[in-house]
């Protein structure tokens, strides 16, 4: 006879997935046509039926140590053919939040940055860090030309972005430390660490994501938000040692090639944000759907680019002193962007990497 298994669920659980993302889970029957439609799903262990079936019963431990909630990109394929309206991928998308909440650290920043009422305490640490540096730090020798240096002088910002980076990336080291914990203890048990690095080259080509097949328009909005936000991130790495060690002066010439890339990485990214933004908005059902904790990543970066692009474009027409306020705000969400990475939709692409990897064990 079979061992008898108790099975008692965490029904503050189930209320949170349906608070943030997963209110019709309780519509499936288990018909298993989300596994059958998903292009992604592996015939060894099909997705999302499973997770479908535990989420309903409030199975936290399991779900959040499963790698596959992290395959999904979210396409939309089950969603769209599920017959009873159930939309496992917006299930998948609150139990990704769930796990961020669960592993990463200090887990309060997480559950501040998940809720709308904590915005303004996400906003409130960047604004007091730049007015104080706008107040109080040493000013730039005032040129004809107005530069972002008078006010925020660049012996400043880039070491404080680079210990900012630094306090992120543990923050991150703590976090997939304590996934990959929880994946050995859900019975892990081939080589992760070695795959981090074919499941990143994956991630950046986007293979996954083009098989796809009810959004495959989607594809190239990420992949070009990615690609030229990689861009940006090398190339404001490369300025930030070059300004510290003294071979490169901001502003850079308009034709040096370095600016040259920057640009053209900017406005890659805002291409691709826009092919984002009118492929949620354009669909009702989709603009429904979405969180507060889908839009907050989306919207500060969308910030980011158009405050940059803004900034660039004022300081070369001259339009002294609004161009300091611009620049005001886009360092305020340059560092909301980064400072809060490992609690917001950011850290998806840090814990995917580390559930593919597993996957491929």
């Amino acid at each position: 006879m079979a061992e008898a298994i108790t099975v008692k669920p965490d029904t503050a659980f189930i209320r949170e997935l349906q608070g943030c993302g997963g209110g019709d889970l309780k519509k499936c029957y288990q018909c298993a046509t989300c596994s059958v439609v998903c292009n992604l799903s592996p015939d060894e262990s099909p997705f999302p039926r499973k997770q479908m079936v535990l989420a309903q019963w409030g199975m936290k431990d399991q779900l959040l140590a499963d790698p596959a909630i992290w395959l999904c990109h979210n396409c939309g394929d089950c969603s769209t053919m599920c017959p009873r309206g159930a939309r496992p991928g917006d299930v998948f998308g609150a139990l990704r939040k769930a796990a961020i909440e669960r592993y990463s650290f200090p887990g309060f920043l997480a559950k501040v940055a998940g809720k709308p009422a904590g915005f303004l305490l996400l906003l409130l640490l960047p604004v007091l860090v730049f007015a104080a540096i706008v107040l109080f730090a040493p000013k730039g020798e005032l040129t004809p030309d107005p530069e972002f240096a008078n006010l925020f002088p660049q012996n400043i910002l880039e070491p404080l972005f680079f210990a900012v980076s630094g306090l992120v990336l543990i923050a991150f080291a703590i976090g997939l430390a304590r996934f990959i914990k929880a994946l050995r203890k859900a019975g892990a048990t081939g080589p992760i660490i070695p795959n981090l690095v074919p499941a990143a080259v994956e991630i950046l080509a986007h293979s996954r994501f083009k098989k796809c097949g009810a959004e495959r328009a989607r594809y190239w909005g990420h992949m070009l938000t990615l690609w030229g936000f990689v861009g940006l991130a090398f190339m404001g790495t490369v300025v930030g040692i070059g300004t510290m060690i003294g071979v490169m002066h901001t502003p850079l010439d308009l034709m040096n090639p370095w600016k040259i890339f920057a640009n053209v990485c900017a406005v890659v990214v805002f291409v691709g944000l826009v092919i984002i933004l009118f492929d949620r908005l354009a669909d009702p059902v989709k603009r429904a759907a979405s969180t507060y904790f889908d839009w907050l990543f989306l919207l500060v970066l969308v910030g980011v680019v158009f405050t940059g692009i803004l900034s660039e474009a004022m300081r070369l027409m001259g339009a002294d002193p609004a161009m300091f306020y611009v620049y005001f705000v886009h360092l305020v969400l340059i560092m909301m962007l980064f400072l809060y990475a490992p609690y917001t939709k950011f850290a998806h692409i840090a814990y995917r990497t580390v559930a593919m990897a597993a996957a491929k064990s």
